[in-house]
């Protein structure tokens, strides 16, 4: 397996993103829809943090995994804004460094999504399942050859 496959082979370009006047009904909506667990945060193109399905949890009885959508706690919600909520001091990776960098990037955090930024600008994000995945399809490439 090649060590220097870059991060842009494997992330996510199409990216749901949230901005600091969205509220967390908003980022919870988005995060069922379309069954992801993070969201950065930006503003003209700039990330200012991060928000993740953990992150609701923690300050809702919410079911944030449910598919119902409709029961869900709004007046906790209401409570805070997402830039009360979200991670501010982000991590972040090029989009031409390794698989491996992000890899190690995760396992030094203890964090689950990274985004992905070029030229101070919001291009992508990684999950640790995009790299278990390539880790993964690349080993049973190796096996069947």
């Amino acid at each position: 397996m090649k060590n220097d496959v870059p991060v842009s082979q494997i992330m996510t370009k199409n990216i749901l993103r949230l901005s600091l006047s969205d509220n967390l009904s908003t980022a919870e909506s988005l995060m069922k829809k379309n069954h992801i667990r993070h969201l950065p945060v930006v503003e003209n193109e700039h990330i200012v943090g991060m928000i993740s399905l953990n992150d609701l949890l923690r300050i809702s009885f919410a079911d944030a995994t449910d598919g119902g959508g409709d029961d869900v706690e709004t007046a906790v919600y209401e409570m805070f804004t997402v830039e009360q909520v979200m991670t501010q001091k982000v991590e972040y990776i090029s989009s031409n460094h390794s698989v491996a960098d992000a890899a190690k990037l995760f396992l030094e955090h203890e964090f689950h999504a990274l985004p992905v930024v070029d030229d101070d600008c919001l291009t992508g994000i990684v999950t640790t399942t995009d790299v278990i995945r390539f880790f993964l399809e690349n080993e049973m490439t190796k096996e069947t050859k």
